[in-house]
């Protein structure tokens, strides 16, 4: 889709219903987690310093980064980070 492997570790993909993002995709790129939106095809920068990221997850409105020492939780209803 678009250019994006969806099987890759670091991309996601947000399905539509499921709370925030769907029809998105959520990846990790210049250690910074991303969104494409296919209908307009923009993307945008959501989280910098994203270093070191192993795979990338979406449930609901929350992304999970797992990096390699720690994880991060980004919500996006809130645009909010958790270490």
């Amino acid at each position: 889709m678009d250019g994006f492997d969806l099987d890759s570790p670091l991309v996601c993909e947000g399905i539509i219903g499921d709370g925030c993002g769907g029809g998105r995709i959520f990846f990790i790129e210049s250690d910074a987690l991303q969104v494409y939106d296919p209908t307009t095809k923009k993307r945008r920068v959501l989280l910098e310093e994203v270093n070191k990221a192993r795979s990338l997850s979406k449930m609901g409105c929350k992304i999970i980064i797992i990096l390699q020492e720690r994880e991060i939780e980004f919500d996006l209803s809130s645009v909010d980070r958790e270490d």
